[in-house]
């Protein structure tokens, strides 16, 4: 494996454009790309490291299952593992099925080794690789232009479900909660275009500018495309610490910053918000007491107060420490999927899921990371997000709000629209 670091005080462009120019050549080069941007965004126990991994070609060493997945990571290696875990991994886990149409089509779950790896630090970025010299690549990258443009003005996506179906839908789920079948179910709506041809990239980075988050990233699999901007953490792990950051809680920014402060004071003393938080802090504790030492499962932080482009987020940390004869895998089956994106309690949540909603969920809510050479590890929630097929021109994104008793079905629906707004401008306003 050799490597190259370069300040970036001796590049000839911006740091954004570098990176621009050099997820464009990634893109044009690579069947295979995993791309984490943390967007310089402070955030408790940090956020993802800024990296970019790729193949030129999917090979038969990829990994799409959890015994691949397990046979690998204990392995000594000296590259990052970038890949996804689906949503649709719980029918492995728990005896449930999906019968629902997938139209994007990732694989349950995939990872790779990368041939070549950048990693940006501080004041400089470094070049890994094992099939071609450093100094090639970072020269290959400098010649490459990236183009912001696009050959459409505008995408118009239109809902799976009507407004008059969302809000019947919602009543039936209280009625549920009414007779003690759950407490809380994360219902979620899909917005979707068909026939779209477009080149992803300007379209990640657009999106990224519009809202910036500390989750983001961008892959590509084959044809298949994921488009990030989460805010969320479903989990990470260094040392012997494993952090959960679950988010229940929205609220729009205000228009001005009496505004703003008005509504941060809104949702942080909103009693049924709180208690949609503490509905999933509940579930996330018992998750990690499923695989942390006895007694080290301790909430750090309860209703904290995150500010985005766009809204106001209620977020919680939950942590625990676990031994070191816990492997990974085994941490991530026993708390996949996030409670965040599923509901208390969760197999009864998941099974209702399945009845209400009308597509598989695929990639959204499921999770986006990677595993360092350490064993370390961190994976976002895969919200706010689009997806893209390529070859048939499916161009899908979905939202959702956390469903309790006390849930106004119009509000919820509002809550949706909310969260939708960033990529819906961003769509119609190409």
């Amino acid at each position: 494996m050799h490597q190259l670091t370069l300040l970036f005080a001796s590049l000839p462009v911006s740091v954004l454009q570098w990176k621009q120019q050099a997820l464009a050549w990634t893109t044009r080069q690579h069947e295979v790309v995993a791309y984490y941007e943390p967007n310089n965004i402070p955030y408790r126990h940090g956020a993802f490291a800024n990296m970019l991994g790729m193949r030129r070609h999917k090979s038969p060493g990829d990994i799409t299952s959890w015994v691949a997945l397990q046979e690998n990571l204990s392995q000594e290696r000296d590259t990052p593992l970038f890949g996804f875990l689906t949503y649709d991994l719980k029918n492995g886990l728990e005896q449930l099925h999906s019968q629902h149409p997938d139209y994007v089509g990732f694989p349950e779950l995939y990872f790779f080794h990368p041939e070549t790896w950048l990693l940006w630090g501080e004041d400089s970025v470094t070049i890994h690789s094992s099939v071609e010299e450093p100094e090639a690549i970072a020269k290959a990258i400098g010649r490459t232009p990236f183009s912001g443009t696009f050959s459409q003005n505008s995408i118009r996506t239109q809902p799976r479900v009507s407004r008059e179906n969302y809000l019947h839908d919602v009543e039936s789920l209280r009625q549920h909660i009414l007779e003690g079948n759950v407490y809380e179910v994360n219902y979620c709506q899909e917005f979707y275009a068909e026939n779209v041809s477009l080149n992803p990239l300007p379209l990640f980075w657009k999106l990224n500018a519009a809202s910036p988050t500390p989750f983001a990233g961008f892959l590509k699999l084959d044809d298949r495309y994921l488009l990030c901007a989460s805010p969320e953490r479903f989990l990470k792990k260094k040392n012997n610490l494993l952090i959960s950051q679950p988010i229940k809680g929205t609220i729009r920014r205000g228009s001005t910053p009496a505004d703003d402060q008005r509504q941060r004071t809104l949702l942080a003393t909103s009693e049924k918000e709180q208690a949609e938080n503490m509905m999933i802090v509940d579930l996330v504790r018992n998750d990690l007491n499923r695989v942390a030492q006895t007694g080290t499962v301790q909430v750090e932080e309860l209703f904290g107060m995150y500010g985005f482009q766009y809204v106001w987020q209620m977020i919680s940390t939950v942590a625990g420490q676990i031994s070191a004869d816990v492997n990974a895998v085994e941490v991530l089956k026993a708390t996949f999927p996030m409670g965040s994106m599923t509901g208390a309690p969760k197999i009864r949540a998941l099974e209702l899921i399945e009845q209400y909603e009308k597509i598989r969920r695929g990639l959204y809510s499921g999770s986006f990371g990677y595993f360092l050479p350490t064993g370390d590890f961190d994976f976002n929630v895969v919200i706010r997000s689009l997806q893209y097929n390529a070859q048939t021109g499916y161009l899908s994104f979905e939202v959702g709000s956390a469903i309790t008793y006390d849930s106004d079905p119009d509000q919820e629906y509002q809550e949706c629209l909310l969260k939708a707004a960033a990529i819906r401008n961003v769509l119609e306003n190409l």
